[in-house]
């Protein structure tokens, strides 16, 4: 008689974060052996972050929430429209470097443009360059993955810009908020053990 041994929610969690990891590292590879990715190093996007960290921010991101989501996505269409939505390949932050004035709302198409001269993209990955900042832009994603690439590009735009400034606030102050910070790091550390033992002993 065959034993079928179901995984717990843990295990499923880790094999579904090593498929993404593997899937990111894979395509980052395969962009800047094929492309012009790795150009995306030599500019800064938000704060200290450069482009490309921003890039395979937004790109992990967008695959964590797709794998959270009631939605069905197309994953490898998902990734590499994400670590391509900022492919302009300039410093937008120097003048002499920054073709237009409007970045903010012309850089999709930029983006879009170099792109589809370097690799053969489909129409998910299309909608997702063009269309990732709305509503600056008018023109909304017509796809599920550009909508979650949109939504991870503003989570990681607001982290990117707002965490080095909080880092400051913390070197520079506040003893109660380090020891609020530990003590919500040991709480949620009990809290995983405590899941963990639960879970064994189901």
């Amino acid at each position: 008689m065959t034993t079928f041994y179901r995984l717990s929610s843990d295990s499923e969690k880790r094999i579904k974060k090593s498929r993404r990891h593997i899937r990111l590292f894979q395509n980052i590879r395969k962009l800047e052996k094929e492309g012009r990715f790795s150009e995306e190093k030599k500019a800064i996007q938000h704060g200290s972050t450069t482009v490309y960290a921003h890039s395979v921010n937004v790109a992990r991101l967008s695959s964590f929430l797709a794998d959270h989501l009631p939605l069905k996505v197309h994953q490898q269409s998902l990734v590499r429209g994400a670590l391509l939505h900022d492919y302009f390949l300039y410093d937008w932050h120097h003048k002499d470097e920054c073709p237009s004035r409007w970045h903010g709302f012309t850089h999709p198409g930029c983006a879009a443009e170099n792109a589809e001269r370097d690799f053969r993209l489909n129409d998910v990955e299309k909608d997702i360059i063009r269309h990732h900042m709305f509503p600056l832009t008018l023109s909304p994603p017509k796809t599920k993955e550009g909508w979650i690439v949109c939504i991870a590009d503003k989570i990681c735009a607001v982290q990117e810009t707002a965490g080095p400034m909080v880092g400051k606030a913390q070197k520079s102050g506040a003893a109660a908020g380090k020891w609020a910070g530990k003590s919500a790091s040991r709480l949620w550390h009990a809290a995983k053990r405590a899941a963990a033992r639960h879970t064994a002993k189901d």
